[in-house]
């Protein structure tokens, strides 16, 4: 993992942990699974603005989000890192066409009655 990978890597968990503290600073605005099934909640339906700790959970939460990503692209394996490319390989090694997946009969393990 180069620079780029651990300064993703850093990114990634002081934004989990400030997104968990503000989500815990936060208090409930709505009101909860209540208000979702017809609940008449405090606030107005074409209301969208927020305080600034919701504004700053959207932020840590995309920042969160394209870290993520971000990790997941530069730790991806390589196209021959499969398990179907490895029993390529081997099976080209050996030089017959042996189905690697099924047992043969003196290496299959011994069945206790």
């Amino acid at each position: 993992m180069g620079f780029l990978g651990i300064l993703l890597m850093i990114i990634f968990v002081v934004s989990a942990l400030l997104l968990i503290l503000i989500i815990l600073v936060q208090e409930e605005g709505g009101d909860g699974l209540g208000g979702i099934f017809g609940g008449g909640g405090a606030s107005q339906v074409g209301n969208r603005s927020g305080n600034i700790l919701t504004r700053i959970t959207s932020i840590l939460a995309t920042l969160f989000l394209v870290s993520s990503l971000g990790l997941a692209w530069v730790n991806r394996t390589p196209d021959g890192g499969d398990v179907e490319a490895a029993a390529r390989r081997l099976e080209a090694q050996r030089g017959d066409s042996v189905e690697w997946w099924v047992l043969d009969e003196e290496s299959a393990p011994a069945e206790s009655e």
